[in-house]
């Protein structure tokens, strides 16, 4: 009695090493040395590349791929047809992957047919985090214990989203960018590269505030431009726009856009002096 359920047509390697209670569906392709924890699932189709560990219960779905040296904590959930790059590492207790469902009476409705979610290689997710299907992630990106990232967004390489964030559905952040602890990041903003944003930031996107027809055509959070600065606790309203290399002092209220270059502070926030040349950003090549 092996206590293990082995599809015949599954492919593993004598170097493979597979604890009791697994289920390993058809189809399924073990890379060399992979360890598969107590209790591991591996739907139909799905590959697990070599060297790679995973965790106790951890349920890969049908046609989901892991990359090779790919760490997974125990109890994390991997999506069915989910893409994980190679050299990762995902935290326990995860759910890397899932389809969204909406209330009834939000603007964001649930869609059946998104794409799978894509991370490319050198990632980081730590424990409890919930990233949806239909968003992608470019390399070397660092996700923080439970954080959250809806569905159709992009994520550049070497971002990082901090422990809590949360980034709702149709948010573009570009690479580099750094999020940190507690922070809001609402629905259908852009946020390009190099952008740092402070602990407890909110931002917003519904200046009616879920009054009237009309909030649905003027739904839009704000554009953050490159290299600009977003001090701790700083209230952004919807639909402005944050210039480059902008400096916003912690606790302010941004109700306008802001001009290049330049420090502002105040609630409301007003201009205050120009961003010192030594803290600027080189000149993009």
């Amino acid at each position: 009695m092996t206590n293990q359920v082995i599809a015949q047509t599954a492919t593993i390697p004598a170097s493979a090493s597979i604890a009791p209670f697994c289920v390993i569906g058809e189809n399924v392709v073990i890379g060399e040395d992979v360890v598969l924890g107590v209790g591991c699932v591996l739907g139909d189709g799905s590959s697990v590349g070599a060297g790679s560990e995973l965790g106790n219960y951890v349920t890969i779905g049908s046609e989901g791929r892991v990359g090779a040296r790919t760490r997974i904590g125990d109890h994390t959930v991997i999506y069915p047809q989910v893409e994980l790059g190679e050299d990762g590492f995902v935290g326990s207790n995860s759910s890397i992957g899932r389809l969204p469902k909406a209330a009834a009476t939000s603007t964001v409705k649930a869609q059946a047919d998104l794409p799978p979610l894509r991370m490319g290689k050198g990632f980081t997710v730590g424990c409890s985090a919930v990233l949806y299907a239909g968003t992608s992630y470019a390399d070397a990106d660092f996700i923080g214990d439970g954080a959250v990232v809806r569905e159709r967004c992009s994520i550049g390489q070497n971002v990082v989203i901090g422990s809590g964030v949360a980034v709702e559905n149709d948010t573009k952040i570009g690479s580099f960018t750094k999020i940190q602890t507690g922070s809001y990041i609402t629905a259908y903003m852009e946020i390009e590269e190099r952008v740092f944003i402070a602990p407890m930031v909110t931002t917003t996107n519904d200046n009616y505030m879920g009054r009237t027809e009309k909030r649905f055509k003027a739904i839009k959070g704000a554009t953050i431009q490159r290299g600009a600065r977003i001090g701790g606790g700083v209230i952004l309203l919807p639909g402005i726009n944050v210039a480059p290399e902008t400096f916003v002092a912690a606790g302010a209220l941004v109700t306008k856009d802001t001009t290049q270059n330049r420090v502002l502070k105040g609630f409301p926030a007003k201009d205050l002096r120009e961003v010192p040349e030594e803290e600027l950003l080189p000149p993009e090549k």
